[in-house]
């Protein structure tokens, strides 16, 4: 019980979420590197989220000290420092999926409603004097 106190607690202080730190914990369900996490974010948002080297890093280092990511023991020879989530930053991940997925279906129950109550849409206003 008060694990579960603590994580709703931690979850309630660190969301909404940014759109790069959601992205950067969505994109480490499996281990990568700062490249490798930079690589997926924008194939998967096809170029529409591309982080530069001072949002991800900046992120990693705050999401680390949250601890929702870990960076895993590099004794090889792989210089390049591989980051994972917690299981906390997992938990915070579908929290915010969640959260995101009701601000969605709210967004489109107004816009219906806007619709059936004779507002007219962005794409039929009229532009101009």
């Amino acid at each position: 019980m008060n694990n579960r106190v603590n994580v709703d607690e931690v979850i309630k202080k660190v969301t909404p979420l940014t759109e790069a730190s959601f992205y950067i914990l969505a994109a480490l369900s499996e281990p990568l590197h700062g490249y490798g996490i930079m690589q997926k974010v924008m194939e998967l948002t096809r170029g529409r989220v591309q982080l530069g080297p001072g949002t991800l890093y900046g992120a990693l280092t705050n999401l680390q000290s949250m601890g929702l990511i870990e960076s895993l023991d590099n004794t090889g020879t792989e210089r390049k420092k591989l980051y994972c989530t917690t299981s906390l930053g997992r938990q915070v991940v579908e929290y915010e999926i969640d959260r995101l997925e009701e601000v969605v279906k709210h967004g489109r129950m107004l816009l219906r409603m806007e619709v059936k109550n004779g507002s007219k849409s962005r794409e039929t206003d009229e532009v101009g004097p």
